[in-house]
């Protein structure tokens, strides 16, 4: 009897509400508001937080490409390619001519010519000895004059699209893979502007930058037509492509002919490559698509201008047509 009691005072007692311990203001946290919503910029799963980022990202490449940029300017050499540069209206900074040279006081036209040019143009003109242009010159042969030419001011892949937008037409980009001679450079930017393209790209490392040969060669289409330099071409094509561009390759063993292509009206990035190389391994596996251009068996290749100048009329008349 005196179990069952025992039991029943447990049992009649379980229901009581018994004091428990506090929390010691460990839950306050929780009973507390969040506060303002951040911004939708700053919610790393938003859209435009992931926007705000990428563009940031972007301005900072765009910032690093213009630091690995910076070049020294360069002492174009010579009597006929600095009077052609002249002619051509590249940027210089100052013509050297070498006091007592024979050629000097109207001997030599072109010397001459090139002294005039530069009046014409306001550019000083600078009279040095043989002994210290010879040191300027690092020894080589210089013929008593030489023009200062500036580092050449590269855009950014990216503004390419910005000024084909701003134009109204279809974006049409050249991209250089591996092209190291300045004179195919030149000659591939006059071809690009003569065709209504947009704009020329080239590689940071393994490939000619904007020398005074390039510009002269241009024959001052490089005034006109943008040329950017990319730290890495094969990540650029990436973004031309996220863009809504078609990158279209030119190889001798390309996937179909040039004949039989009919998308040149379209936005495209033509990728063009060295001579004898070609389009490097990771360039070409960013290309949609590889063109060749059908030649005679007894022409091993088509010079890398001329088969830019090739692509290039075809997509200027398909976009005319």
């Amino acid at each position: 009897m005196a179990g069952n009691s025992q039991r029943r005072g447990r049992s009649a007692g379980a229901g009581k509400k018994t004091a428990t311990s506090g929390t010691g203001g460990k839950n306050r946290r929780s009973l507390a508001g969040r506060g303002a919503t951040p911004k939708a910029t700053e919610r790393p799963h938003h859209p435009a937080y992931k926007a705000a980022k990428a563009a940031a990202a972007r301005q900072d490449n765009r910032q690093r490409v213009q630091r690995r940029n910076a070049e020294a300017p360069e002492l174009l050499l010579g009597r006929n390619p600095v009077l052609e540069a002249l002619r051509a209206e590249i940027p210089a900074t100052a013509l050297y001519v070498v006091t007592g040279d024979s050629s000097r006081g109207g001997t030599d036209e072109r010397i001459a010519e090139s002294v005039q040019l530069a009046a014409d143009r306001g550019l000083p003109l600078l009279e040095v000895g043989k002994a210290e242009f010879d040191r300027m010159s690092n020894g080589a042969l210089h013929q008593g004059i030489g023009l200062m030419v500036p580092p050449y001011d590269y855009a950014h892949p990216d503004d390419l699209l910005d000024i084909a937008r701003d134009s109204g037409r279809p974006p049409l980009l050249v991209a250089l893979d591996g092209v190291t001679d300045p004179r195919n450079l030149g000659a591939i930017i006059r071809s690009a502007a003569a065709f209504d393209a947009h704009g020329v790209v080239v590689p940071e490392r393994r490939s000619v930058g904007m020398t005074g040969s390039a510009w002269r060669t241009s024959a001052g289409a490089a005034a006109r037509l943008k040329v950017a330099r990319a730290v890495n071409l094969a990540r650029s094509l990436g973004s031309y492509q996220d863009a809504g561009l078609q990158t279209v390759g030119l190889a001798a063993d390309g996937d179909m002919s040039i004949h039989d292509y009919d998308g040149f009206a379209d936005p495209i990035a033509l990728v063009v490559g060295a001579e004898g190389a070609g389009l490097s391994r990771l360039v070409r596996e960013r290309c949609d698509v590889v063109l060749s251009i059908p030649i005679t068996k007894d022409t091993e290749s088509l010079n890398v201008s001329v088969a830019a100048g090739i692509a290039l009329f075809a997509a200027a008349s398909a976009r005319r047509g």
